[in-house]
């Protein structure tokens, strides 16, 4: 496993804080393209993701993995289709650990 470029776990919120630095999150597909998807990050707002290449079904679960570009999207690199379900309560509050309290522990 490569440790020398960790990706920081985002939500919608915490994204703009990595612009051009390399960034993991959660988002439900709400359309997809085939090159594009737009998906509700786990703190409901809406994120595009950029640069794949295959199609995932709406309402389904994706973590990305890739470089923040915008305030509200990524250009992903990896992505992981986690199915239908998805504790979105959950992440969302690891995210907030991550970027917060417990900072240290993920950077």
């Amino acid at each position: 496993m490569d440790t020398s470029n960790p990706a920081a776990f985002v939500n919608a919120q915490s994204l703009p804080n990595f612009i051009g630095k390399k960034v993991r999150t959660v988002v439900q597909v709400n359309h997809s393209d085939g090159l594009t998807i737009t998906g509700k990050s786990t703190d409901d707002s809406q994120i595009t993701v950029k640069g794949l290449s295959s199609q995932v079904p709406v309402m389904n679960y994706v973590e990305v993995i890739g470089i923040a570009e915008s305030n509200n999207s990524i250009h992903a690199e990896i992505f992981t289709d986690f199915g239908a379900t998805f504790d979105v309560n959950s992440y969302n509050q690891l995210c907030q650990l991550a970027n917060g309290q417990c900072k240290s522990l993920f950077l």
